[in-house]
């Protein structure tokens, strides 16, 4: 937690909820399912793409018309878009982790305080970011440049690449996971319970500040 910011934040009218933000509900965890959910539909359909010779049996099958060029569309659209919106989600994450009030008496179901966990995630984000941006530039220059007369718009290494960012953002949603699940950072539920109260009873009678 940075006590600077929180007393700046009061400084001009805004104060912690039960969530310990300024807003009602974390905007992090909500931008980060665009992110992930962008990107990784973006792999799988450029996965799709290279693919598509085994997969046009079974779309013919379902009277499905496409064609392969219509796959790596869908996945480069998707990966400029996962790229820009993780620039306001890693944003959100980092004012957020400035706001947080991890426990320092637990650990995760994999055996690390709240505290590394935040500082793995935070970090992770980043060096997420920069992998993301990195990986639509390197598909852009694909697209446009290098394999414009080729018919597979991606390159096996690429594919390759794929495969370990998707496996990293496992990894890093997980850590994400823990700190709202098991550690309770900015869970109203689990603030409430801190508190010694029963959520059920606080909430449905709207007697605290969200």
């Amino acid at each position: 937690m940075n006590p600077s910011l929180i007393d700046q934040l009061k400084e001009i009218g805004l104060q912690l909820g039960t969530n310990g933000l300024p807003y009602r509900f974390p905007l992090h965890p909500n931008l980060v399912h665009f992110s992930l959910g962008l990107f990784i539909i973006a792999l799988v359909f450029d996965f799709a793409g290279v693919f598509f010779p085994l997969e046009r049996p079974i779309l013919k099958g379902f009277a499905i018309p496409a064609q392969r060029q219509n796959f790596f569309d869908v996945g480069w659209y998707n990966a400029v878009a996962g790229a820009c919106i993780s620039f306001f989600t890693v944003a959100a994450g980092f004012f957020e982790i400035l706001l947080a009030q991890p426990p320092t008496d637990q650990v995760s179901d994999w055996g690390i305080g709240a505290g590394t966990t935040m500082l793995l995630h935070g970090v992770g984000g980043i060096l997420l970011l920069v992998m993301m941006v990195g990986t639509t530039i390197w598909r852009g220059y694909q697209r446009f440049v290098w394999r414009t007369n080729c018919r597979n718009e991606v390159s096996w290494a690429y594919l390759g690449f794929a495969l370990f960012l998707m496996a990293y953002m496992a990894i890093h949603g997980t850590l994400g996971a823990q700190l709202g699940a098991e550690f309770g950072v900015h869970n109203t539920a689990a603030h409430i319970l801190r508190m010694g109260q029963n959520p059920n009873v606080v909430l449905s009678e709207g007697g605290i500040d969200l």
